[in-house]
Order: C-alpha cells, then sequence, then structure tokens
C-alpha cells in the first residue's frame, strides 16, 4: 500500500484530530493535514491537494454528503466517512457521492489503517471500471460513426462495406491520422452537406 499518499483529516475535535494524524503516522502515512471545520473543505483541498480525504462527522446529513462529495471531488480522489449513526438514505447518499469508505459506529483509531486501505483498493477498483467504462462507451461511439461513415461512402461512391473502409484506411494512412479521425471528418462534412 502506498504510503506517501496525502492526507487530509477533517475533525472538528483538537483532541481527537491529534489522535487521528498519529494513528495515521503510525500505519506509515506522513503527509497527514489537519482541518477542523467542513465549510473549508473546498478550500484545504485546493491548497493541499490531498490524495485522501478523511472525515470524521457525529451525524452527516444528505446536503453535508452532497457538498463533500462536490468539493472533495470524490470521484477523482479516495474519501473515507465515520460517521455515529446513519439510515439507509444516508448511506445510499455517501454511495452515490462517491464516498469509497462509509463508517457506521465512529471512528476507532485500531480501525483507520485497514479502512484506509480498504478504501483506496476500492477507489482504484472503482476508478478502473470507470475507465474501462468509458474505454467502451469511446469504442461504440465510435464504430458507430465508422459504420456511419463507410454507409456515406458506399452510397456516394457505391463501395463495398470492405472498399468503403479500405479507403478510409488508406486516406488515413496517406494523411497519417487515426480511421476514426478521418471517418469523424467525413461525418461531419456529410452533415454540413445535407
Amino acid at each position: 500500500m502506498q504510503q506517501d499518499l496525502s492526507i487530509l483529516v477533517v475533525e472538528a475535535d483538537p483532541d481527537k484530530a491529534r489522535q487521528i494524524i498519529d494513528a495515521l503516522k503510525d500505519g506509515g502515512w506522513t503527509q497527514v493535514q489537519a482541518l477542523a471545520q467542513i465549510s473549508g473543505l473546498e478550500r484545504a483541498i485546493r491548497r493541499h491537494e490531498p490524495d485522501i480525504v478523511l472525515i470524521d462527522m457525529a451525524n452527516p446529513d444528505r446536503d453535508t454528503l452532497e457538498h463533500i462529495s462536490l468539493v472533495s471531488d470524490a470521484k477523482s480522489r479516495t474519501v473515507a466517512m465515520f460517521v455515529d449513526q446513519t439510515d439507509e438514505d444516508l448511506t445510499q447518499a455517501a454511495v452515490n457521492a462517491g464516498v469509497s469508505a462509509y463508517v457506521v459506529d465512529g471512528l476507532q483509531m485500531t480501525r483507520i489503517k485497514p479502512v484506509i486501505e480498504t478504501a483506496i483498493m476500492r477507489f482504484q477498483m472503482m476508478r478502473k471500471m470507470q475507465s474501462e467504462l468509458d474505454a467502451a462507451k469511446r469504442a461504440l461511439e465510435d464504430r458507430k460513426t465508422l459504420d456511419r461513415a463507410k454507409g456515406i461512402l458506399m452510397r456516394q461512391r457505391n463501395l463495398s462495406e470492405d472498399a468503403a473502409y479500405q479507403l478510409m484506411r488508406k486516406t488515413a494512412m496517406d494523411q497519417g491520422r487515426r480511421v476514426i479521425d478521418v471517418a469523424q471528418a467525413l461525418v461531419t462534412a456529410a452533415d454540413l452537406l445535407s
């Protein structure tokens, strides 16, 4: 597990913040900053650019969870929350907000390291899945564009599907471009002319 990650701890109680920082440092993380008020989260994130945001909060509400998600950019960094109590709606809101770990029954110092490690792994897994999903969506869109461009060439030049693709491929090679770029240019030009 990476120990050189920077962590921002949000904890209102200075004594508890010190205990959390000490537990994190005992776990091997040395780049730790503390923040006393959730209202300063956005500014602290811009200033410190942490890899992980750890929030200890007794009773979060849906608005607070949405705010945390927005300002912490929970989709691009690990966010772990420790709460004293919750309900099904708040748990769902935390998941929807992109919180990597949502631990109910408060923060216990002995659980910090395993929870952070699990949150990091879960975040990395979700990021990988999102990246794969985005790539699949792009591939599908590219496939649609290629098919549309082949259809245009087949109609305009009376070519077979294979000949239309080969023409786009040759054009791409001659111009030092990707086939999808040639297909997109062809589709754009056809849209302008129709």
